[in-house]
């Protein structure tokens, strides 16, 4: 990687880039045939259309952490959660089966850029809780980009339609997120093989897996 390759990749991850992720996202699922929500997601034991449900989820619930004037340092906001069938993900917020695959998306959307917003009007010295670290703004973005990037792909695959994120945001996410991921290989790839999604030369495939929320020093 050059220098100038590497200082980008070491670019703070931003609103503006989980805006066009998301907005990436809702284009390319758009292309989805009507029909084709009730398959299987690749990789998961979730329907398309659950699948969507919980990126969706996830967006209002990462933006709810950014909330409160004093956001938790031990729990998300406790918002009551349960799934709507054994197995299925456990979560707050659900869309409309009746306004079709057209209202999940715009469920989609409109819960991404509510994680957007929280994370642009932040004050960048926030903390709040996740699991796998006490995060930045910086770093709910990143989380945020993780969970679209990723889930876009696992349906993707189920739906039938093209995804492919950008190099450059996927660069700076896994240099905010995964510290210990390879810096010389194909950003998108990477980011698959550091989610357990993917194979890189060279190395095993990842059975267990985890980023690193915190700001690091």
């Amino acid at each position: 990687m050059s220098a100038a390759s590497a200082a980008s990749a070491a670019a703070p991850v931003t609103a503006d880039d989980l805006e066009q992720i998301v907005r990436l996202a809702v284009r390319a699922l758009a292309e989805a045939p009507a029909d084709a929500w009730a398959r299987p997601a690749a990789g998961l034991e979730w329907d398309c259309w659950e699948t969507a449900e919980h990126l969706a989820d996830d967006f209002f619930a990462y933006a709810a952490q950014l909330g409160p004037a004093a956001p938790p340092l031990d729990r998300y906001v406790p918002f009551a959660a349960d799934a709507a069938r054994p197995g299925a993900p456990v979560q707050t917020l659900r869309a409309d089966r009746a306004a079709g695959p057209a209202g999940l998306l715009q469920v989609l959307e409109a819960s991404g850029a509510l994680l957007v917003a929280m994370v642009r009007t932040a004050d960048p010295a926030t903390r709040a809780w996740h699991p796998m670290g006490t995060a930045d703004p910086e770093g709910w973005a990143a989380m945020g980009i993780v969970e679209a990037v990723v889930h876009t792909h696992d349906l993707a695959a189920g739906l039938g339609v093209d995804w492919q994120p950008p190099a450059g945001i996927c660069a700076r996410t896994l240099h905010r997120l995964f510290p210990d991921a390879p810096r010389d290989t194909d950003p998108w790839a990477t980011l698959l093989w550091a989610t357990g999604r993917g194979t890189l030369p060279g190395r095993d495939r990842l059975t267990a897996w985890r980023w690193y929320a915190q700001p690091r020093p």
